[in-house]
This record gives structure tokens, C-alpha cells and sequence, in this order.
């Protein structure tokens, strides 16, 4: 067999459903070519190899490279005086209506330049791909209008070409009303369906459609109308969902198959339920429940019940959930909504993947891309337990230590 690389004195979990658990192959072998993993296995039976490299990692354990399915990664300035607030006892919505929230975030954004934003998201991507990142998505949202979310999304085009992680990105176009239009949100949301997203579609910036639901927000008839526009230019649809209120965002995302619903802390389980029939991956943001003090958890043993995927995602975003390590949101995912940690790193790896619609990632399996993370730890469980420990060794993206 021809390859390019051979990972040995390794243990993998290659996260593939059934069998032992994480997928665990202890004393294996990995062998590359061409970007994809060709074979994995036991190291005694690998098979011959020509012309490859070596790489012996010392008994240190193989993941799939984390994917970070939601993250508002890409935005000007931050919102510290906001968090100050929190703590002192506002409430997130208070603090929205009171015109800060998204819309203060939504200013700093216009104002700063598209080296600028490169330069800051790449601040806090770089905590992400310390902690096993080598897939992020990126939503625009912090523009809300047509200048500002195009060179949202063009920075995170720029991020996926040079800063050493692949992206994939989401029109977030009904995030919040800009300050402009708060006398007249019709218009808003018909710039943003007929006007942003199909210019941003035809410059080849979006992967998806995202929108935020709720009453602070966008109510479903809104949604539907960017929904049906979504549909008509070939483009997949997620949702942030029932994160504050049961708004039937769970039901709405299941009716148009969407990829995911984002949050989810407040779905019924009719929502529920309609997401299993759909097969909506159900993305789960413990930063943002942490941040928020929230005291609804996720509907976990609904979702278990009902047999939803569930994703686990930082969200980093300025606001509800600053929180730019996948680690601490594995952690935080078991520690708050009572995951286990097998449930977690597949909500990181495998199911992050369907969440984004990615087939090609997220299993150490033949065929996938060699998208992996090598970590400094004794069993896969650590990488849930740790808090703040720096246990990533190397990552390989598409077959390349990065």
C-alpha cells in the first residue's frame, strides 16, 4: 500500500457508533495518503506500507479533529460592560431591550475594518485549535446590513484559506433589528431575506442559513419567509431555538429539515420528538447556559428518549458565551447537562459533522478526511474532565500536523 504518513504507537478513538466504547483501537495504527486515512486498526495488522512517513506518538491517544458546529467566531470590540451588568443582577433580555445586547456588538462590528475582524477571530481561534479544532463554523449576524454581513462573511471565507482550520459558514441575516430599522422591522426583514442573503449567495459566502427565534427576536413567520428564500437558492437551514422560551422553533426547525436546532433549553417534547422524525441534530451551548445563568437545562433525557443526535458547540460569541476552548464546553456539557463524557466527544466529533452536513469527518475511518487530534492524555474520558489542562499534543488536518 502507498501512503504518505503512518501514525503508530498510538491508541485511537475513533468515535464510530458500536462496539467498544469511544471506538476505541488501543496499540493501532493510522495510515494516510492524500489527505484521507486509508486504513486503521491494530498496529499488528497494519498492512506494508512504501514510501511513507513515520510518526510514533509514544502512546498518546487519537481523536478525530474537534468540530466547534456553532460559534459567532468573526466581531468587533466585546461586551465585558455587559457581563459586569449580568452580575449585577440585569437580565439578558433587559439589557437587549435596553438597546444593548447583539445591537451594541452590531455597531462595534460596522465600525471595524475586515483586517481588523481577521485579526481579532483569529484571537480567539487560536484557543479553539489548541483544544483539537480543525472544523469551525462561523455565522455572520453582528452586520445586519449588506456592506457589514458580506465582509463578515468574506472574513471568515479568509480564516478558513489561511489560518489553518476548515469553515464552514452560516448567513445569520435574522439575528437582531438594527438600530435603523426599529421603527419599521418589516423592512429589515425584507432586506435581509430578499436583498443580503442573495447577493452573499452569489459571491459563493454561505454555507447555510441560520436564524434566531424568538420573541426578542424574529417570530416564526419571519423565519419561515427567510426559510422558503433559503430553500429556493439550494441552501441548507438551522435555528436558534426555544433558548429562551418554547416559541415551537424545535417543530419549525424540523418542519423545513433543518440541519440543527441550536440550544433547544425550552423545546416540548412534541418539538422533540418532530426533530427525531427529521433527524435535526440537536446542538447543545453549555457556555451560553453558563453565562446566562440560566436554570432550565437542555431537555436531555427527552432528547435520549426520542433518539436526537445531540451536538455539542462553544458559541463563542461576544456576549452569552465568550468561551473560545472545546474542552471547557466538553466539560461543561457533562458537568451541567449531565452528559456522558462518550456522549460529549461525539457531540464534538461525529455528530458536530451532521450537524453541519460534513460526511466526510468526524469518524477516524477509511475514507474520512485525516482531520485528527493527538492529545497527552490516559483515556479518552480526560478530555471531558480536565478544565483549562493543556492536553493536545499535535492536530492533523488533512493529513498535515499543523
Amino acid at each position: 500500500m502507498k501512503a504518505d504518513r503512518i501514525l503508530v504507537d498510538c491508541h485511537v478513538a475513533t468515535m464510530a457508533e458500536g462496539g467498544a466504547a469511544y471506538g476505541a483501537v488501543e496499540d493501532a495504527a493510522v495510515v494516510i495518503a492524500d489527505g484521507r486515512i486509508v486504513w486503521v486498526g491494530p498496529r499488528a495488522e497494519a498492512p506494508a506500507v512504501e514510501g511513507a512517513a513515520v510518526d510514533r506518538l509514544d502512546g498518546r491517544w487519537i481523536t478525530p479533529g474537534l468540530i466547534d458546529c456553532h460559534t459567532h467566531l468573526v466581531f468587533g470590540g466585546d461586551r465585558s460592560g455587559e457581563f459586569e451588568q449580568r452580575l449585577g443582577g440585569a437580565t439578558y433580555e433587559e439589557i437587549a431591550r435596553a438597546g444593548g445586547g447583539i445591537v451594541s456588538s452590531v455597531a462595534a462590528t460596522r465600525a471595524a475594518s475586515e483586517e481588523a475582524l481577521y485579526a481579532s477571530a483569529t484571537r480567539r481561534l487560536a484557543g479553539l485549535t489548541a483544544t483539537g479544532v480543525t472544523t469551525v463554523e462561523i455565522k455572520s449576524g453582528y452586520g445586519l446590513d449588506r456592506d457589514s454581513e458580506l465582509k463578515m462573511l468574506r472574513v471568515a471565507r479568509r480564516i478558513g484559506r489561511e489560518a489553518g482550520v476548515e469553515v464552514r459558514t452560516s448567513y445569520l441575516g435574522l439575528h437582531a433589528v438594527p438600530p435603523e430599522h426599529k421603527a419599521d422591522r418589516a423592512a429589515y426583514v425584507d432586506l435581509a431575506i430578499d436583498d443580503i442573503l442573495p447577493v452573499a449567495h452569489a459571491e459563493g459566502l454561505v454555507d447555510a442559513v441560520d436564524a434566531y427565534c424568538e420573541p426578542i427576536a424574529f417570530s416564526g413567520e419571519e423565519v419561515v419567509r427567510l426559510f422558503e428564500k433559503a430553500g429556493a437558492l439550494g441552501l441548507p437551514v438551522k435555528l436558534h431555538a426555544d433558548q429562551l422560551s418554547d416559541g415551537g422553533g424545535a417543530e419549525l426547525a424540523a418542519h423545513y429539515g433543518a440541519l440543527s436546532a441550536d440550544h433547544v433549553e425550552h423545546a416540548s417534547e412534541v418539538g422533540i420528538a418532530a426533530m427525531a422524525k427529521a433527524g435535526v441534530v440537536a446542538v447543545l451551548l453549555p457556555g451560553a447556559y453558563l453565562m446566562l445563568h440560566e436554570t432550565t437545562p437542555p431537555p436531555v433525557d427527552l432528547l435520549r428518549k426520542h433518539g436526537v443526535a445531540m451536538a455539542v458547540a462553544t458559541d463563542c460569541n461576544p456576549g452569552t458565551s465568550p468561551v473560545a476552548s472545546m474542552t471547557a464546553a466538553l466539560n461543561l456539557a457533562c458537568v451541567q447537562f449531565r452528559l456522558t463524557p462518550e456522549e460529549a466527544l461525539a457531540g464534538a466529533t461525529r455528530i458536530a459533522a451532521k450537524a453541519l452536513g460534513l460526511t466526510d469527518r468526524g469518524v477516524v475511518a477509511a475514507g474520512m478526511r485525516a482531520d485528527l487530534a493527538v492529545w497527552d492524555i490516559g483515556r479518552p474520558a480526560e478530555l471531558c474532565y480536565w478544565l483549562g489542562a493543556p492536553l493536545l499534543s499535535r492536530r492533523y488536518l488533512a493529513g498535515n500536523t499543523t
